[in-house]
């Protein structure tokens, strides 16, 4: 199996396609495999590559819990690019894959030219905050408690995760299935490390005005703990636009993936030609793909209900 090093780790990748790499980073209740609709249509046009976090079998689960956070998350983005050689990358992150991709961002801006985050937010209103440190404790213990078999049904009957099944219902089956997959203890630690303790994306807002490049937000109008976050980015970051999906939840990617998929195609293209709200005021919009277009010319032509624990977990705990 394909892995590349970091920091306490080796993380499982995967990688289809020709062309301008995009970076998929999953959702804490996801893994590579619910890319799958995205891997299949992007790559017919770019390089793909995907991986599971640390934590996510078959990458590393490691045992110390030091070794996750939200840091590392974003630092392991960065030695996935170093590991395939690749300078410079569009993202595409979903949830804590989101957060993680615009942490990259803001860490390391040259070396990403475009970002897709969609359903972040889970925990940041600063009213949540104690609430959300509260519950991802909680969490952290109930999947060692009582394991991902006991959990994955429980997870996918969430209020923002039950429209996945109305819509789909043998993709909501697979979705319990691959839940039912995940480690315990890897799940366990990530909540607790990676999620209650990464800074609210309204710590960042003095940061994000600084950060032009081009950003697709995207989020459904029914995932409820995300809303109110991603209203509040497209204020403050000065090259986003968003996307509200009707009648969607969390699981943005699953539930509706053609739209979500035709959504990121045209930004993409508007980000790649330098037409990315062209003419807004304080944007200067550049090609990204300029300099890698001619050197491919001339060569060979990747949370839990919201993240937030429902009444239905917390009354696991007090069994």
């Amino acid at each position: 199996m394909p892995h590349v090093e970091a920091t306490g780790a080796k993380l499982y990748f995967e990688e289809s396609g020709h062309g301008y790499p995009i970076i998929f980073i999953h959702e804490f209740a996801s893994d590579i495999r619910g890319w799958e609709t995205q891997l299949r249509y992007f790559s017919r046009a770019y390089h793909c590559i995907a991986y599971n976090a640390r934590g996510y079998p078959p990458s590393d689960v490691p045992d110390d819990v030091s070794l996750y956070g939200w840091e590392l998350a974003v630092d392991d983005i960065a030695a996935l690019m170093q590991g395939l050689r690749i300078e410079r990358a569009h993202l595409v992150g979903v949830s804590m894959g989101g957060y993680a991709a615009l942490q990259f961002g803001l860490r390391y801006p040259k070396k990403v030219s475009a970002i897709v985050a969609a359903s972040v937010g889970s925990g940041s209103h600063p009213n949540q905050r104690n609430a959300w440190l509260r519950e991802t404790t909680v969490l952290a213990r109930i999947f060692i408690d009582h394991g991902m078999v006991a959990m994955a049904e429980r997870m996918a009957r969430g209020p923002a995760r039950i429209q996945l099944k109305y819509k789909d219902p043998r993709g909501w089956q697979e979705f319990i299935s691959r839940l039912r997959q995940h480690s315990a203890r890897g799940m366990s630690h990530t909540m607790a490390r990676c999620q209650a303790l990464r800074p609210s994306l309204h710590d960042l807002r003095d940061q994000f005005p600084d950060m032009t490049i081009p950003v697709l937000l995207a989020v459904g109008d029914e995932d409820a703990a995300c809303l109110e976050a991603n209203l509040m980015l497209k204020s403050v970051l000065p090259n986003a636009g968003l996307w509200i999906c009707p009648n969607t939840g969390h699981g943005i990617n699953l539930e509706e993936a053609a739209a979500f998929n035709a959504q990121i195609q045209n930004f993409l293209a508007a980000a790649e030609r330098g037409s990315w709200r062209r003419g807004y005021p304080r944007i200067e919009p550049r090609p990204v793909l300029q300099l890698q277009r001619r050197a491919s010319t001339a060569g060979v032509f990747s949370h839990v209900n919201q993240e937030r624990a429902d009444a239905e977990l917390f009354r696991l705990d007090r069994k």
